[in-house]
């Protein structure tokens, strides 16, 4: 039987914004590339992407998938970017509310209302999107504990990640519903007995649904 939820535990990346592999016309747009230059799909399309499948069968991390690419498109425009958030920045910097994902704005604000508490817990937080972006998402304020594993350097799915986050939240994992699109993730978050959601980044809003009714809202 599922204990009561006290708080909702998100990881960021495609659970709480629309992913890289779906504004790829956004991007090419900010980046003065033809449409249709950027052709790796992730979860869209496995098969047309080696990469992806490498990192889905643990052959490398999704830090290197990402290095990868962001390398790819930085040789594309001549740019000479050291790290992912310089991609980001790029790419979605200007206006990042614009790519939130508002099934996710929807939710939060029913959590809220619910005495629902709200946390974070990223493998690449800042190291992906830039320390400077959390300052451009108000709804940020509403989320007592971020974890971010980019200063911490304790990824997901390590025991050791989660319990920080749940130790500072002064909760067991029980009392907690985790949310994360990688599937190793949420094995990971199983095994310290969180409950969890593995969101589908094909289907946000079926996704967002079943938090809901976890939730019992």
């Amino acid at each position: 039987m599922q204990s009561e939820i006290h708080a909702l535990i998100f990881d960021f990346g495609g659970v709480i914004s629309r992913t890289l592999f779906e504004t790829h016309q956004l991007s090419e747009k900010a980046l003065g590339l033809k449409s249709g230059s950027l052709t790796w799909r992730g979860p869209f399309d496995p098969a047309g992407d080696d990469l992806w499948r490498s990192m889905q069968e643990g052959k490398i991390t999704e830090r290197d998938y990402w290095a990868t690419r962001t390398n790819e498109v930085a040789d594309m425009i001549g740019a000479s970017w050291g790290q992912m958030s310089d991609f980001v920045k790029a790419a979605r910097g200007a206006s990042p509310l614009e790519i939130i994902r508002p099934e996710f704005l929807t939710t939060i604000e029913q959590a809220k209302e619910a005495g629902i508490r709200l946390a974070i817990l990223s493998n690449e937080l800042d190291l992906f999107y830039g320390a400077e972006f959390r300052g451009k998402l108000p709804f940020l304020k509403d989320f007592e504990v971020i974890h971010d594993a980019t200063y911490t350097n304790i990824l997901k799915p390590a025991p050791r990640s989660y319990q920080a986050c749940l130790d500072d939240l002064g909760l067991s994992a029980e009392q907690c519903l985790f949310i994360d699109d990688q599937a190793r993730n949420i094995e990971g978050a199983i095994i310290i007995g969180l409950q969890t959601i593995h969101f589908d980044v094909m289907d946000p809003a079926k996704s967002y649904s079943a938090v809901l009714r976890q939730l019992g809202l």
